[in-house]
């Protein structure tokens, strides 16, 4: 997309250069002028926008002063929107009963009711479990006993209606004065349907003085769900953080509430946090977001990929997605990192199983925790270099029998860069720049330039406890939650192997 997008600007320039009729013209150019320019001045002043207390001679104290003045007012202003996140805390946790998923806990409505939701960047929609017939029973925990969203118990929901710029569903509103939804993904025919409403969700700034923020956001009242949702993943809601304007991040972004733009950190103990408008650190490595204006992911390009001292020049498009467990590689990028890992890791391959989704397994002794592997990153356009912390994972295929691992699955058609491959690292998805920055985070850092220390106040009843962020003992658990709207391949969700992954009885991470 990028290399397309360069093509067309460079063809662009050499028309305006050239000109139709084949005579070299002169170049096109851009004029900049200082803010209190002669130019600028007389522009405003023809137009009746003088600066109040009339224009500063140049190079004189209140020219300066001026300068300053307006600096200051736009550093005020950027402070008046410190980052946000949920009023229950800004602590992620991976459940590993519940899908192998992130979580928070999110609280909604009037008087307050707290959902466990799974975090998703790869679908935009959030949606919670309603009271219906077609849902199934929510988890426990998430609010201290099994609970609906309930429109009706909550004095500050209110239905989203057929009119809204919001309903994509208008021509099925003959029957109800609602906006219904049906959000379809690809995991094992997994898919939410219900009406949209409109409610308040309870924010809580991250400052020196939090405060709690109720932010009127639209969300799915889901009164059908299927596939996945029948199972284990997302039983009490799904939080989409995709980029289309339904998405949470947007309607803050839209409210004027946050920067457009929000940040994820997954710990290698399986606790992480979440900030929206945190548009990272000035130190981190970023590059360009790809953006398809029709089908909006957080994709991009990679140009390159070295394992352990192997570089490679390659270019492929990626897709950064919370919501899919591991990593998904189609060739050539999968056979190249594969066969390039194999042949530098001294260790002897595990034969086939068909329990197991990851092609490349090698056997541990009793003695061993895991193996020597090289080291695995990719380059991205820009030069900016992102480093995989967690290659692998130790399997238990038996008792006291451990296989470790490369735990990236063949895909055949997208490339899909999972939670997996994302811990380790604050990933920054900075819609308003249309970058994507990281850095090497342990989630419980403190930058001077980010302030983002791990809270839960847990106010809910929620209990580590109860869903805690041990080694999952049901990988196939794990949901590719993705929209449609990116069909992504099927990958490994069908019932047979679901019932062989029951059979592996822990993983473990590094």
């Amino acid at each position: 997309m990028t290399s397309r997008l360069l093509l067309l600007h460079a063809l662009l320039l050499l028309f305006a250069a050239v000109g139709v009729d084949g005579r070299r013209r002169a170049p096109p150019s851009l004029e900049f002028h200082h803010r209190f320019s002669a130019r600028l001045r007389g522009w405003a002043d023809a137009r009746g926008h003088e600066l109040p207390g009339g224009w500063p001679p140049p190079g004189g104290a209140a020219y300066v002063a001026a300068l300053a003045g307006h600096d200051r007012h736009r550093a005020l202003a950027a402070a008046d929107h410190p980052p946000l996140t949920f009023s229950e805390g800004n602590a992620t946790l991976k459940v590993s009963n519940l899908g192998f998923l992130h979580y928070a806990l999110v609280t909604v409505g009037t008087p307050g009711h707290t959902f466990m939701v799974a975090l998703d960047t790869g679908s935009d929609l959030f949606w919670l479990p309603c009271q219906c017939d077609g849902c199934p029973p929510p988890a426990s925990g998430a609010s201290g006993s099994a609970s609906f969203y309930i429109p009706s118990m909550s004095s500050t929901s209110q239905a989203v209606p057929c009119n809204s710029d919001f309903c994509d569903h208008r021509k099925d509103c003959s029957t109800t004065s609602s906006c219904p939804y049906k959000m379809v993904y690809v995991s094992a025919d997994t898919s939410s349907s219900g009406f949209l409403v409109e409610d308040v969700l309870y924010l809580s700034t991250e400052d020196n003085h939090p405060q709690i923020l109720k932010a009127q956001i639209m969300f799915g009242c889901g009164q059908v769900q299927t596939g996945s949702f029948l199972d284990a993943a997302a039983p009490n809601g799904l939080f989409g953080l995709g980029i289309d304007m339904i998405s949470v991040p947007s309607i803050l972004a839209h409210k004027g509430l946050t920067s457009d733009s929000f940040s994820m950190c997954f710990g290698r103990d399986g606790i992480g946090r979440i900030s929206f408008g945190d548009q990272g650190s000035s130190d981190q490595e970023e590059t360009p977001l790809d953006i398809n204006q029709k089908h909006p992911t957080y994709a991009i390009t990679i140009t390159g990929i070295t394992v352990g001292t192997e570089p490679m020049d390659l270019e492929f498009s990626t897709i950064f997605d919370t919501g899919t467990t591991f990593t998904y590689l189609a060739d050539p990028a999968y056979t190249y990192i594969t066969q390039s890992f194999h042949t530098q890791v001294r260790a002897n391959r595990h034969a086939a199983d068909t329990r197991i989704p990851f092609e490349y397994c090698y056997d541990l002794s009793s003695s061993e925790a895991r193996i020597q592997t090289p080291g695995v990153s990719f380059r991205t356009v820009g030069g900016s270099l992102f480093p995989v912390i967690d290659l692998g994972q130790v399997i238990s295929i038996q008792q006291h029998e451990y296989v470790y691992c490369l735990a990236i699955v063949k895909s055949t058609k997208l490339n899909i860069i999972g939670q997996n491959f994302m811990t380790g690292v604050r990933v920054v998805f900075d819609r308003e720049r249309k970058i994507l920055g990281w850095k090497k985070f342990n989630c419980y850092d403190t930058d001077s330039t980010n302030p983002l220390s791990i809270n839960s106040r847990n106010s809910s009843g929620f209990s580590p406890s109860t869903y805690s962020p041990q080694e999952t003992k049901n990988p196939a658990g794990a949901t590719q939650l993705r929209h449609l709207n990116s069909s992504p391949p099927v990958m490994w969700h069908n019932n047979s192997l679901v019932l062989m992954f029951l059979l592996v009885h822990s993983v473990l991470f590094f």
